[in-house]
């Protein structure tokens, strides 16, 4: 194509999209010495009337204005360098945000793991919040409109609605200016916002919707609707989805915006809250609190003048000594095994059986303190989480896929739950494992989908938070020597 220059600065290298306001293109900004690149979008009003013009230079100019701001303050939201006019058209000259969209990265990859939409999730809800904050409603968010930056991972806002819904302007039989268009993609709005109303919820439904694509690999209008309740059915062509975050996401796309969440923090916490069920540093199985027996209760008695008098109440007291020495007996036999560390702490071999692990034994206050069985590094440390009464439990480690970890998360663990962890993170990709007690653990839990071998894991499906999260309990493990199956 021919070298074009925008306002005898901006080079043109490509356009990278065209539409029905306008053009898009990917320019270099020739009075930077970096010759920095740009995106310079090209907006012409639907209508040339002199009187509309004005207007909608005026829009233009105050929608550019928010712009600046939304861009200056947030790193997800791109800058906005420059804007202009020329020729009876409107310029943005924004920031060049190198990476891929949505759409792009999800026919490069294959279908979002729950962990991977739940990462997305947690990093545009701050955006929108903040966004939301400043009265702006999005409008048209969508698979194409997010880029996933290449140089940290970030997801990126793009391409708000307020400008080219400017560019629509029309003068009514009043003389009052209005808008004729509706911003929005089909199948990513919701009702409220097809009919010109749109609400700070109506972001919610399209990112909802986005995350749906991302999980199913269809379109809105491949899924159908329910005719009564008018409610997206989506769930049967994502059953590597946990109940809590498909009910997380039904919420945010409900047909009505009274039954949505309100606001992006409400939706943000909610996230939340099934990431870190329990604080990340707290043992998965804590020792029993012992609940002490009631103290002996006294009857205070009068003297009488007849003794035999005295033995209702003697048996009385007498009872009472007794059941609470009996209670605390029960009691102390129920939650105090012999082991002076918790219960959650005693290992079984591979070679036990559970008919061979010992049963707990009571001492007396004149017992001889026993040894305590720490494992040492020259001993490998089976975790308990394999002992029979929890092989089945469900211990939630989605949070190493939203935030980083640290040493106080993995201090305390021995060997298998330490791997335990670090191959979580390949599991919630579906990732099968070559050691038997792994891939038996993880066989057990209810969100695992396994997928793919071993050897043909494509190592790109983890964010660059989780492969720094690996990278970081694996070189905790070989400082202290900790792991289950030695390199």
């Amino acid at each position: 194509m021919t070298t074009q220059l925008l306002n005898d600065r901006y080079q043109v290298i490509r356009t990278l999209g065209a539409g029905g306001f306008g053009q898009t293109y990917l320019a270099e900004d020739t009075y930077m010495p970096s010759k920095r690149r740009c995106v310079v979008k090209q907006l012409r009003p639907i209508h040339n009337n002199p009187q509309v013009y004005q207007i909608v230079q005026e829009r233009f100019q105050r929608e550019a204005a928010i712009l600046e701001e939304l861009g200056g303050a947030n790193d997800q939201i791109p800058a906005l360098y420059a804007y202009f006019s020329s020729g009876g058209e409107f310029y943005l000259v924004q920031e060049w945000i190198e990476g891929d969209t949505l759409t792009t990265k999800i026919q490069k990859q294959g279908l979002f793991s729950e962990a991977a939409a739940q990462e997305l999730f947690m990093n545009l809800l701050p955006v929108l919040d903040y966004v939301h904050s400043k009265n702006i409603v999005h409008r048209d968010i969508k698979p194409d409109n997010i880029i996933v930056r290449q140089r940290d991972g970030k997801a990126v806002l793009i391409d708000f609605g307020a400008v080219r819904e400017s560019m629509g302007t029309v003068v009514n039989s009043q003389g009052n200016p209005t808008s004729s268009i509706v911003i929005g993609t089909p199948g990513y709005m919701p009702s409220e916002q097809a009919a010109g109303r749109p609400v700070y919820s109506s972001d919610l439904y399209s990112l909802g919707m986005t995350v749906i694509y991302l999980l199913t690999g269809r379109v809105a209008q491949q899924l159908e609707t329910d005719s009564q309740t008018g409610e997206i059915v989506w769930r049967q062509y994502a059953s590597h989805i946990s109940p809590i975050m498909a009910g997380i996401i039904d919420r945010a796309i409900a047909y009505h915006p009274r039954d949505r969440y309100p606001t992006a923090r409400a939706m943000l916490d909610a996230l939340q809250n099934i990431a870190n069920p329990i604080p990340p540093t707290q043992p998965i199985f804590t020792e029993p609190t012992v609940v002490s027996a009631p103290p002996p209760q006294i009857a205070h008695v009068n003297p009488q003048p007849n003794p035999q008098s005295n033995q209702p109440n003697r048996i009385l007291i007498g009872s009472f000594v007794a059941g609470g020495l009996i209670a605390a007996y029960l009691i102390i036999n129920q939650f105090l095994p012999k082991y002076s560390q918790p219960i959650a702490e005693k290992t079984i071999l591979p070679s036990e059986t559970p008919s061979t692990v010992p049963s707990p034994v009571i001492e007396t206050p004149t017992s001889t303190p026993t040894t305590s069985s720490i494992p040492t590094q020259s001993t490998p440390s089976p975790s308990p989480l394999i002992t029979p009464d929890t092989t089945t439990s469900v211990n939630n480690y989605s949070w190493l896929s939203s935030r980083p970890v640290t040493d106080a998360d993995l201090d305390g663990k021995n060997g298998f739950e330490l791997d335990i962890m670090r191959n979580s993170i390949f599991a919630s990709h579906g990732r099968r494992f070559e050691t038997p007690a792994f891939q038996d653990y993880f066989d057990k839990q209810p969100w695992y989908r396994p997928i793919y071998l071993p050897e043909k894991f494509p190592s790109n499906l983890l964010s660059k938070l989780e492969q720094r999260n690996v990278d970081y309990i694996s070189k905790y493990q070989d400082s202290y020597g900790l792991r289950y199956i030695k390199k």
